[in-house]
C-alpha cells in the first residue's frame, strides 16, 4: 500500500513538473531556449557544483553540531551557540559574499563558503529540534533494554527525528539554490550569468530564462528530497 502511494505521488509530481516545463518553454519561446542551450547546460552544471559542494559542507557540519547541541549537557548553551550558526542568515547574502571575497578572493571557493554559511542554520536548528522532540518514553524504553548512547541515537532518536531534520535540509537547499545566482557577482559561474546581464541589458527573455531555470532547479531538488523522505520514513514523511 505504501509503495502504491509513493508511486502515485511520484507520478503526479512528474506530471506537474512536465506541465511547469511546458509552460516555461511556451512563455519564454523555443527559439530563446535553443539559442541558449549550451549556456543552460554549462551554467546548470556550475550551479549544481556550487549547491552540492556547499550543501555537503553544511550537512557535514550541521548535523553533527545539531546532535551535540541536543545532548542534555549541552542544551543550556544551545540557543547561544545557535547564534554563531545564524551569522550567514543575519547578514544580507551580498554582504556574506563580499566578506568571503575579501578573505578568500574571487571564484567558486568564496561562493561555496558563503552558500555554506547561508545553509547552515536550518540544518543545525532542525536537527537539534528533531532530536529534542523525541518522546521521553522512547528514550526510557531504549535505556531499559540496555542500549548504549550510540545505539539509542542511531536506532531510536535519529529515525524519529528524521522528518524534522529533512525539513531543515529542504529549507537549506531552497535557500542555497536561490542564493547561488548572486555568486556571479564575485566571479563564480551560475544561472546568475543569465539573470544579471539580462537585467543590465534589458534582455527580458534571458533574464526570465535564468530565473526560471533556477526556480525549476529548486523545484526538482525539493521533489527529490521529499521523495527521499517518503522512502526512508514512509509512515511520517510528508
Amino acid at each position: 500500500m505504501q509503495n502504491t502511494s509513493i508511486v502515485k505521488r511520484t507520478f503526479l509530481g512528474a506530471i506537474a513538473l512536465i506541465a511547469v516545463v511546458g509552460l516555461l518553454v511556451w512563455g519564454i519561446g523555443p527559439e530563446t531556449i535553443k539559442a541558449r542551450k549550451v549556456d543552460l547546460l554549462y551554467l546548470g552544471q556550475q550551479h549544481l557544483i556550487l549547491v552540492f559542494s556547499s550543501m555537503a559542507l553544511a550537512l557535514l557540519v550541521g548535523i553533527p553540531s545539531g546532535v551535540l547541541l541536543s545532548r542534555p549537557a549541552a542544551r543550556r548553551w544551545a540557543e547561544y551557540v545557535m547564534q554563531i550558526f545564524n551569522v550567514g542568515n543575519t547578514l544580507p547574502p551580498l554582504a556574506v559574499l563580499a566578506l568571503a571575497m575579501v578573505v578568500i578572493g574571487i571564484g567558486d571557493k568564496p561562493a561555496i563558503i558563503a552558500l555554506f554559511l547561508a545553509s547552515l542554520l536550518p540544518i543545525v536548528r532542525n536537527t537539534y529540534s528533531g532530536l529534542c522532540g523525541v518522546p521521553s518514553s522512547l528514550i526510557e524504553a531504549a535505556n531499559g533494554i540496555g542500549m548504549t548512547k550510540w545505539q539509542r541515537l542511531r536506532q531510536v532518536e535519529f529515525p524519529n527525528a528524521w522528518p524534522v531534520i529533512l525539513s531543515g535540509i529542504r529549507i537549506a537547499t531552497a535557500i542555497n539554490v536561490g542564493t547561488a545566482p548572486l555568486a556571479f557577482l564575485i566571479g563564480a559561474s551560475s544561472y546568475g550569468e543569465l539573470i544579471f546581464p539580462g537585467i543590465y541589458l534589458n534582455d527580458f527573455p534571458t533574464l526570465i530564462l535564468g530565473a526560471a531555470a533556477t526556480a525549476l532547479f529548486a523545484l526538482i531538488l525539493d521533489v527529490a528530497l521529499a521523495g527521499l523522505g517518503r522512502v526512508l520514513s514512509p509512515h511520517t514523511a510528508k
